[in-house]
């Protein structure tokens, strides 16, 4: 005891850097505080060595060697406190001069006056009657349309970056952190929607000045706009970069994807200014006006008119498993931008999930120091000892399977979202080729008013199941740890090995003897109560009862084993169901309700719908006709309108619109034989002879 206190004496009269801005009282509080619990408790030496080492980190952080952060914990010494070394609440006090929170209600001044900006440089193309009023505004102040969701294939990843830099404000509505306002709970709604909208309103110049005609305009105030938003990200990462959870950087953990969104979108504005500018300035022709048709559109469209090639050499093991590039299909502005926001939206997700673990994790340390001093006080002689010990093995357990199924229950989602792109490519063309049969019997025509709204909802659900999924499929796969951990591990690091092994192979014995029992009706019904093959070709017996006295003689001695059966054949399918239903949780191509019940799962019917409104609005055989018919008008039109326009023609041989019209059909029927059988046979003309000559033609 005097020993002690001879030690603390010479501390308290060491170097005075730290008592000169320590107040005495202060470390003898401190210093009476360990001696108490020391007197009172009893508490172990690596406790005293924990007292004596925040008392040196504390004269180092008031002395100024730790500069910048602030300590929001008390002393592991004072009364109430956490004595714990790892915990990391830390209370950081900045200066920011700029918040994103009141940033966000101030940008919808320039937000606004770069809607109106572009509004008036849009032109209308329907103007109404005279006698309103709205002609006094000429044709201007045109509807800004921010991004076609439906037709739109270039700018993918402008569009995609617009929507990363909105990635922050989208996990704080998924969080329904973000309420500008205070109201009851019964109108949350209202007020979620009314942040919706005014997060939409705050980035909706990022796409109205990649979608305008006016590039010039569009790319300066684009550019204005994602450099003030850059700089705002930038002074709060420099100003506040640390943070409670993660520590150091954390800011720039959080903010990093949305900064790099900022920045391609800077470079992009960059790109359409210099671009614009000498279009502009006349040093360049102008652009011609842009095709409703794509290329991608136009070359599977002639894929269709020609001929089959034969396949050149074998595919690949990626390409027959994995994924297939095809030059005649693009995915829509949309699903790009989907898919990049859910990929940020995730990776916040998991940060946010980390970063609550720890805090969880500091809250359980301190439970575990609690039952470690109640074991040192009783000298692990009490009867709570085997259950707490039992305890803290499971959060130990908890807290190392946590962890590791985080990587998991990532890649899963990950795979996921590259999986939702393939199956959108593979479901567009079987409805372009007319073939529903992967769809429930409902869904093959679904309400029109539903699938206009499913094209609203579907990005954002998209993303809401993928962040749902991902924890959920993370709860199940640490469950899933645990049990393996105390059937499996725990078991040989207690040296009861072969007690598990004999536990282990008892149930896969009785699990492969009921499997037998079932293979061995199967086997037995097959071989004797069915009657034998009608060909030597046939793959299956016939469906036809033989030995009809022995066959009912076997059902009934069946019968009562098999109601046992079917009680682990209950379990089983209720087991495997839940297993299923939420691996594929985030899988809203999947529907994972049973038949008949599908128009149950909102998701599945939004993507139903989707998939509908771009099949009736982006068929590329559809969208040919449309522009075969407009470019046809247009030229007609053109011919109308200049006088004298046969002087321009060339001199050269005039061609009949009839006969190129049936050398195309002749050539389409040669590449189509099918098509042959399906058209209208005349009167004069044998169509069997016909049919013959171009099928004949087919072959050559």
């Amino acid at each position: 005891m005097g020993s002690r206190h001879k030690q603390a004496s010479e501390e308290r009269s060491s170097p005075r850097t730290a008592a000169s801005t320590v107040p005495r009282t202060v470390v003898l509080q401190q210093d009476a505080c360990c001696q108490h619990k020391k007197e009172i408790l009893g508490i172990s030496d690596h406790r005293r060595a924990l007292c004596a080492r925040h008392q040196l980190e504390s004269a180092r952080i008031r002395d100024g060697k730790a500069a910048g952060l602030r300590l929001g914990q008390e002393g592991p010494c004072q009364p109430g406190t956490d004595t714990h070394p790892r915990t990391r609440q830390i209370n950081i006090t900045c200066d920011n001069p700029v918040d994103r929170e009141v940033f966000l209600h101030y940008s919808l001044i320039p937000s606004l006056c770069i809607i109106l900006v572009l509004s008036f440089l849009q032109r209308r193309e329907h103007r109404r009657q005279r006698d309103d009023t709205s002609y006094l505004l000429g044709n201007h102040f045109g509807i800004i349309v921010p991004l076609d969701f439906v037709g739109t294939f270039s700018n993918r990843w402008s569009y995609g970056a617009a929507f990363g830099a909105t990635a922050n404000k989208v996990m704080f509505l998924f969080s329904e952190g973000y309420q500008p306002l205070t109201v009851p709970q019964w109108a949350q709604a209202f007020v979620l929607f009314i942040g919706g909208m005014e997060v939409g309103l705050s980035y909706f110049p990022f796409f109205a000045c990649l979608s305008s005609e006016f590039q010039l305009v569009s790319s300066i105030l684009g550019f204005s706009y994602s450099l003030t938003w850059f700089v705002v990200t930038v002074l709060q990462i420099s100003q506040c970069p640390h943070g409670q959870f993660l520590g150091r950087f954390e800011t720039l953990v959080f903010y990093w994807p949305s900064l790099l969104c900022l920045g391609f979108l800077l470079g992009r504005f960059l790109h359409m200014f210099l671009k614009a500018l000498p279009v502009h300035l006349g040093l360049e022709p102008q652009t011609e006006e842009k095709s409703m048709l794509e290329a991608h559109q136009a070359k599977h469209v002639k894929q269709l008119l020609s001929k089959p090639r034969p396949q050149e050499g074998e595919k690949s093991w990626f390409q027959t498993r994995v994924y297939e590039w095809d030059p005649c299909f693009q995915f829509p502005s949309r699903m790009v931008g989907t898919l990049l926001l859910a990929f940020i939206c995730l990776y916040l997700f998991i940060v946010i999930e980390f970063c609550v673990f720890l805090h969880v994790r500091d809250k359980l340390d301190m439970f575990e120091d609690k039952l470690e001093s109640y074991l040192t006080h009783m000298n692990e002689t009490g009867t709570l000892t085997p259950i707490i010990l039992q305890v803290k093995e499971l959060i130990s357990v908890t807290k190392g399977v946590w962890v590791v199924t985080i990587l998991p229950a990532a890649l899963t989602c990950v795979t996921y979202l590259f999986h939702i792109l393939a199956c959108y490519r593979k479901h567009m063309k079987r409805l372009w080729a007319g073939d529903k049969h992967f769809l429930p019997q409902k869904f093959h025509s679904p309400s029109s008013a539903a699938s206009v709204v499913a094209i609203a909802r579907y990005s954002g659900w998209q993303i809401a199941y993928i962040l749902w999924g991902y924890l959920i499929i993370h709860v199940v796969q640490s469950l899933c740890g645990v049990m393996l951990m105390y059937g499996l591990v725990l078991p040989i690091i207690h040296h009861r090995g072969l007690e598990m092994l004999q536990g282990f192979g008892l149930g896969v014995l009785t699990l492969s003897i009921v499997v037998g029992l079932i293979i061995l009706q199967v086997w037995i019904a097959g071989t004797f109560f069915l009657q034998p093959k009608l060909g030597t070709s046939d793959k299956q017996k016939p469906l036809a009862l033989n030995n009809r006295r022995a066959f009912h003689n076997f059902n009934y001695f069946l019968f009562f084993y098999n109601v046992l059966l079917g009680l682990g054949a209950c379990l089983s399918r209720l087991l495997i169901s839940c297993l299923l239903g939420t691996w594929l949780i985030a899988r809203i191509d999947r529907t994972i309700m049973q038949s008949g019940y599908e128009g149950a799962d909102m998701g599945f019917g939004a993507w139903i719908g989707m998939l509908f409104v771009d099949h009736y609005h982006t068929n590329p055989v559809l969208v040919s006709f449309c522009h075969i018919l407009i470019t046809s008008h247009k030229d007609r039109k053109l011919q109308k309108t200049v006088k004298y326009w046969c002087l321009n023609q060339s001199a050269g041989p005039r061609f009949s619109a009839r006969a190129r019209t049936r050398w195309f059909l002749l050539q389409t029927l040669i590449n189509n034989p099918r098509l042959v059988m399906l058209r209208k046979s005349k009167s004069g003309h044998s169509s069997g002879e016909f049919t013959q000559i171009l099928l004949t033609c087919s072959d050559c």
